[in-house]
């Protein structure tokens, strides 16, 4: 993308939240290669070593894994962007950038931001640069077994609600999580006091 391109696709995402109703918005994708695109944000915007970035995404071998990380090396050698929107223009692709825009306007909105997986989280690692406050608005639904997941939510210091071997994107984990956080709120809002209750508290 040209960072032009790279800024109408992400306020293209921020107006598309424009279009929906509620205070959660899960974020997930569908895409064929986005996995090496990730790898590519996730080591210029965490200084993680490119082999701990890349790895099978929909399935690879031991020798498509490495041609993935030969991929990623050559593209990061070549190309020397450091700011953040100049790292999603180069590396990344348009799914990426609106969901960084939808992130910024879903933050904006006071809505809960619900992370899916490695891709996911990507688009925020290049949110966060650049609005860091976004993270008050983050629930991470899962740990992907993607390898490169653990080390981005580590990145945030991110505990995930789910840890269940998902390498899925597509939003499943976000699925999976949602009914949690609607409990938690339910414990916050809805839980009975002892008085509430007719709980007598116990007397010495």
């Amino acid at each position: 993308m040209s960072r032009d391109e790279c800024k109408r696709a992400i306020e293209h995402g921020m107006a598309l939240v424009d279009t929906l109703e509620g205070n959660v918005l899960g974020f997930g994708e569908m895409g064929i290669g986005n996995t090496t695109a990730a790898a590519a944000i996730m080591h210029k915007l965490t200084g993680v070593p490119v082999i701990n970035c890349v790895g099978a995404g929909t399935g690879l071998s031991d020798d498509g894994i490495l041609r993935k990380r030969n991929v990623v090396e050559q593209a990061v050698q070549r190309h020397g962007a450091d700011d953040p929107l100049d790292i999603l223009a180069t590396f990344g692709g348009f799914e990426i950038a609106m969901m960084a825009g939808a992130m910024f306007a879903a933050a904006e909105r006071r809505m809960v931001l619900l992370i899916d997986g490695f891709i996911v989280t990507s688009a925020l690692l290049v949110a966060a640069r650049l609005q860091p406050a976004i993270l008050d608005y983050c629930v991470f639904s899962h740990c992907s077994d993607e390898s490169g997941h653990r080390r981005m939510l580590d990145h945030f210091h991110a505990q995930p609600l789910l840890h269940l071997g998902l390498r899925l994107g597509e939003g499943s984990g976000c699925a999976l999580a949602l009914p949690l956080v609607h409990a938690a709120t339910n414990f916050l809002c809805d839980m009975a006091t002892f008085d509430s209750a007719q709980v007598s508290e116990m007397v010495d």
